[in-house]
């Protein structure tokens, strides 16, 4: 196995627990909605997962381990997609947000602060907001 092989085999299971992860998110409630699906149909292009392990996933995500970034602007990007996925599910304050925070934890978050960096994520995300200012205003609050 050469080296390339093994980058390529990290990079795509980084993906798919990524993928787990939210697919957990829009799974809290038992059903995934139109607009969770068209969104995850999306993110899966995105992050290069074909329609196999795409099906292999939503059948087992659980399976899956929330593998934080060691950078933190990945860990922000991670954030901005699960917070869109609650936001695209319409239920804040719910299940859902707590199972954010503890995904946050996950993600390399402090527990001393995750509900505060969720309850702006999720701010941010319902006010539209692209992903760089996303990431932007997330930095702001952590100086």
């Amino acid at each position: 196995m050469s080296f390339s092989d093994l980058f390529d085999s990290g990079f795509k299971k980084r993906n798919e627990d990524h993928f787990a992860a939210i697919v957990r998110v829009a799974m809290d409630d038992g059903i995934i909605s139109d607009d969770e699906k068209a969104f995850l149909d999306r993110l899966a292009r995105n992050l290069h997962i074909n329609e196999h392990d795409y099906e292999l996933i939503l059948k087992d995500y659980k399976s899956h381990p929330i593998n934080p970034p060691t950078l933190y602007i990945n860990r922000l990007e991670r954030l901005y997609d699960l917070a869109r996925m609650v936001y695209v599910d319409h239920i804040k304050g719910d299940n859902e947000e707590i199972l954010l925070r503890k995904i946050g934890i996950g993600l390399g978050f402090s527990p001393e602060n995750v509900k505060y960096v969720v309850d702006k994520a999720l701010t941010l995300v319902s006010n539209g907001v692209d992903l760089d200012t996303f990431i932007e205003e997330i930095k702001m609050m952590n100086r």
